[in-house]
């Protein structure tokens, strides 16, 4: 039997024009970071915009937004808060501040949940944050919502370039749109690993400081490089496909 859930979600992102899914094979590459900033741009460039950091066990973006005292309203489900003029759910909002244990099952029973219940409404883009690597909760969101675009974030690192070919050759044999790929923490020496590049974001020795503050973020390096992405996102297709 075909859990009804699955049903609300398409009610529920129904009024949601893009799904821009920020993914990377490896932890560390920064993938949180383009996310936010991604999200602070678009919303920046006067679109509706969401973000949900779907990293059950190991939530970032309401550490680098500053949303950590935000809560979700309950009207006819959770109404997402606004963070720097963006729609934002985490699964840290319900988790105290602890580490989470998850596994199989109970991972997609949290998607489901967290897809299900938060009225995200009208959007021009939902921005979501994945975990690392190919989990148990990406693997979901490619089932759940198939017109989801991946994002993928990679560095100039040769482990992170085998790692982000391998990505892409899984994405293609599955058929998954993929919007492109972003090149993090570039130097002048960086250059593009693979067919399908978007862009560079180059290292931003600043941009720890800015946590927290999306004012700051706003100002920075690395935001600026990712506004670019932005812009160029916008000139893509929707049925852009690897």
């Amino acid at each position: 039997m075909t859990d009804p859930r699955i049903f609300s979600i398409g009610m529920r992102l129904s009024k949601v024009r893009r799904i821009i899914a920020v993914t990377g094979w490896k932890g560390g590459i920064g993938k949180s970071s383009i996310a936010c900033a991604l999200a602070l741009a678009l919303a920046k460039a006067g679109f509706k915009t969401g973000l949900l950091d779907a990293d059950f066990t190991g939530a970032s973006c309401h550490i680098i937004l500053g949303a950590r005292r935000s809560f979700p309203k309950e009207i006819e489900g959770l109404e997402p808060p606004l963070v720097a003029g963006i729609k934002f759910m985490s699964a840290s909002f319900f988790s105290g501040g602890r580490a989470v244990a998850l596994r199989g099952e109970e991972i997609t029973q949290s998607l489901l949940e967290i897809f299900c219940v938060t009225q995200w409404r009208e959007l021009d883009y939902l921005i979501i944050d994945l975990p690392p690597g190919i989990s148990d909760a990406s693997l979901d969101i490619i089932r759940l919502i198939p017109r989801a675009e991946m994002l993928v974030v990679t560095t100039p690192s040769v482990l992170a370039e085998e790692t982000l070919r391998r990505s892409l050759k899984l994405f293609r044999a599955m058929r998954i749109p993929v919007a492109g790929t972003v090149l993090n923490m570039a130097d002048r020496n960086g250059r593009a690993v693979s067919d399908k590049p978007l862009g560079r974001v180059p290292f931003d020795s600043g941009y720890e400081k800015t946590l927290g503050n999306p004012r700051a973020l706003a100002a920075s390096k690395l935001f600026n490089a990712v506004a670019r992405l932005a812009a160029k996102l916008q000139a893509k297709s929707r049925d852009f496909c690897p």
